[in-house]
């Protein structure tokens, strides 16, 4: 089994025993809340991204070694050291645009939250020419140190970013 699909299997594991173990009446109304913020924080960070600003898309991820990403452009990242160097790249594409989650689903354990939804908008391409955006995107937060921290973006293709 190649090391990506280890640490996927891993990932999704420990995601279903935070919610068996914990179950949503371990869950307070305050960490609700954070994750609502922290999926909203988010959603600001990427449409700054889009302007080459990666100030804020460093603020909400963990940085630890286990983060995932699986992004628009196609890849498997693992390690903050590999995402952060994707969303480096990306940043650098100056996409413009905007991007907003709709459709909005948040499954909630006392240390792990998954966010389920649809980012819609638009972004530009390499040509200058305004793309629609419509994907699916699977957002995973840890509680870490008290912050709900990023620790897995995954979307579905765009064909205009793929390679």
């Amino acid at each position: 089994m190649k090391n990506g699909t280890l640490v996927l299997i891993s990932l999704v594991a420990l995601t279903v025993a935070g919610f068996a173990r914990n179950g949503s009446s371990a869950v307070s109304a305050d960490d609700e809340k954070a994750v609502a913020s922290a999926v909203s924080d988010f959603y600001v960070a990427l449409n700054t991204m889009f302007t080459g600003d990666l100030d804020q898309m460093k603020e909400v991820w963990s940085h630890a070694d286990d983060v995932t990403y699986m992004g628009p452009a196609g890849g498997f990242q693992v390690g903050w050291s590999q995402v952060r160097e994707i969303w480096e790249e990306q940043a650098a594409l100056k996409l413009g645009g905007r991007v907003e989650p709709t459709d909005m689903r948040i499954a909630m354990g006392r240390d792990i939250a998954v966010a389920h939804n649809i980012e819609t908008g638009e972004n530009v391409d390499a040509k200058g020419e305004t793309q629609k955006v419509s994907i699916r995107a699977t957002n995973i937060f840890r509680k870490e140190d008290g912050e709900w921290k990023m620790i897995g973006h995954h979307t579905d293709l765009l064909s205009f970013l793929t390679k």
